[in-house]
């Protein structure tokens, strides 16, 4: 039996890889942990570690204690321990692994409040939960037509039902305080169950939806980033990009997380540069910096009275002017440090796919010129060759010959009309150039 929210046939049997929840297409694989530790054997005498971690709908993951002592293994389905009623979810992880996760998560393997797993799934428990799951997305639809109606400012992002079937949580984001008294009971009168309301963030809901980011693949917040860590727009000027909110936001509307993942490295590049609020004390003038290039090392510096004109100076030449002003001397110029900019060739790459260019079928098509001058009808034009001067088109085989008529031909009725006599043919020669 495969999980729910994998593409499974009418029987209940995955379409695809078969492996019973553990395969790697659709959501089976969602933030998923790889067990580095399960090909390792645990030491003479010492126990396996007695917790699990189970995940639950679009990436919902808890630990729970084995305390039955069950044989268990990533992609087992078992019954856990829930408020009222049991759930049901899948196992992804266990081992030592689990200890170093639940570390990670400050979960106290130790407390009591570790919850316990009752029991492996039967087919009874598979076929109350997977009738609970189809009801999700027409109950989602009616949910957001009651809140409509009662005019909250709230959006239901998504719907999951307990294992047993005897609760719904409501996901729901809303810029502030709701009131929801009233709509938990048309929720409870319409749907006939327990209803539980639960407020998650924008990112939260991204995470629990998916969907494909700007760079072509699955969003982080879904596929494996588990903690949200705050993101300002001091990182992308640290990354010199440009402060566009369409660019810089992700799907939740929030700054992209990913902006975050290079910020360590251009901080300890940035350790080498010079404040940019670095001012350099010429006799010329003083010199603001305007630009700088990490990669290469280089910053750009522009006089206060000439902001048109930049030089480019490399961090060393820098720091030597910055010494020298230390020491209350001027140096004479920028340009006498400044280096220049050699540009490199442009290259030129040959599309395998022969495509040129992205735009070329905006351009209009040019029109084809038609020569409307046309050749008067009966004449017939041959280009004598170097070697046959005197072509004719007695001698041409590809021409038709044009014979004068014989005298024993019959003679013309009264009333018949006279055939036009043939013209004679225009010969054209060339002229030969003498060496």
């Amino acid at each position: 039996m495969a999980c729910t929210s994998c593409s499974t046939s009418d029987g209940g049997a995955p379409k695809g890889c078969k492996n019973n929840g553990t395969c790697g297409t659709d959501s089976c694989n969602k933030l998923t942990v790889f067990d580095w530790l399960s090909n390792m054997s645990l030491p003479n005498g010492e126990a396996p570690f007695d917790c699990v971690e189970i995940r639950f709908k679009n990436g919902r993951k808890e630990f729970y204690r084995n305390t039955e002592k069950l044989t268990l293994s990533m992609g087992d389905i078992v019954a856990t321990e829930a408020s009222p009623g049991h759930d049901i979810g899948i196992v992804t992880l266990t081992g030592e692994l689990v200890r170093i996760q639940m570390k990670k998560k400050g979960v106290n393997h130790t407390s009591a409040d570790v919850a316990k797993i009752y029991r492996k799934a039967s087919q009874k428990d598979i076929d109350i939960w997977s009738v609970a799951r189809d009801k999700e997305e027409p109950m989602k639809v009616r949910a957001r037509e009651l809140a409509i109606a009662q005019k909250l400012e709230m959006k239901i992002s998504d719907i999951e039902f307990q294992g047993d079937g005897s609760k719904a949580t409501f996901y729901y984001t809303a810029n502030d305080r709701v009131d929801f008294r009233l709509l938990i009971k048309d929720f409870a009168k319409e749907f006939s169950t327990r209803v539980e309301m639960k407020q998650v963030g924008l990112r939260q809901e991204a995470a629990r939806l998916g969907g494909i980011g700007s760079c072509g693949r699955e969003l982080c917040c879904s596929t494996w980033l588990t903690d949200f860590r705050s993101v300002n727009t001091s990182a992308a000027r640290y990354q010199q990009l440009s402060l566009n909110p369409q660019k810089l936001a992700g799907q939740c509307g929030k700054l992209k997380c990913c902006l975050n993942y290079e910020l360590d490295t251009y901080m300890d590049a940035l350790k080498g540069f010079p404040s940019m609020d670095t001012k350099l004390v010429t006799e010329k003038g003083d010199a603001i910096c305007q630009k700088q290039d990490i990669f290469k090392g280089m910053m750009w510096f522009a006089y206060t009275n000439d902001f048109a004109n930049w030089h480019v100076l490399k961090i060393e030449q820098v720091n030597e002017i910055i010494t020298e002003n230390k020491l209350n001397n001027k140096v004479a110029s920028l340009e006498d440090f400044a280096i220049e900019i050699v540009q490199e060739p442009e290259k030129h790459f040959n599309n395998a796919m022969g495509q040129e260019s992205l735009t070329r079928f905006d351009q209009p098509k040019k029109k084809k010129k038609t020569n409307k001058k046309r050749k008067p009808a009966g004449e017939n034009v041959i280009v004598a060759n170097k070697n046959n001067p005197n072509l004719n088109s007695d001698t041409n085989p590809n021409k038709n010959n044009t014979k004068k008529p014989n005298n024993n031909s019959k003679p013309i009725a009264s009333g018949e009309k006279k055939p036009a006599a043939p013209r004679k043919p225009i010969i054209i020669k060339k002229n030969e150039n003498k060496e």
